[in-house]
């Protein structure tokens, strides 16, 4: 994810997502992108590597549908590297999504910030030849040749005994 900032700010990045299957093995992947916008008393540019563990169903289906996020944020990423976990969570503490980040650039500042997170749909159908939703992709969907050293990886160190 990039972002950068002065006063107004915005953010954009790409990634995938794959499920872990119920039986064996992982679920093909599905292109997503984040996209969002602040305003505050922000300066700055960076650029940060994000991954997100998915818990539960439950997380997993919010990841899926089409979100909006709106909230207060305080932030600082000192050159050259920074690194961020964190843990968004209910009113009973039920973590359904963890994630890890590493920033890489400079930026400080407090902000109101809003961002959406959903499939990007001209990545899957350069990916697999036709329009398919995330749903469709890591439930039914079958792995295109170019995944297949990361869905190799995902099975041999995540594999469940």
């Amino acid at each position: 994810m990039k972002k950068g900032a002065f006063i107004v700010g915005a953010n954009f990045g790409r990634g995938f997502v794959s499920c872990r299957k119920e039986t064996a093995g992982w679920s093909a992947p599905a292109a997503m992108r984040m996209e969002g916008g602040s305003v505050g008393f922000q300066i700055g540019g960076s650029e940060t590597d994000v991954m997100m563990l998915v818990l539960n169903k439950r997380g997993a289906d919010k990841l899926m549908s089409s979100k909006f996020t709106l909230g207060g944020d305080a932030s600082v990423a000192a050159g050259p590297v920074g690194r961020t976990s964190s843990a968004e969570t209910d009113a009973l503490l039920h973590a359904e999504i963890l994630s890890y980040s590493r920033a890489r650039g400079v930026f400080a500042g407090v902000a109101l910030k809003g961002a959406t997170l959903r499939a990007d749909s001209d990545a899957n159908k350069d990916l697999y030849g036709k329009q398919m939703d995330t749903r469709t992709i890591v439930t039914t969907g079958t792995a295109p040749n170019e995944a297949a050293p990361l869905l190799s990886l995902l099975n041999k160190y995540s594999s469940r005994k």
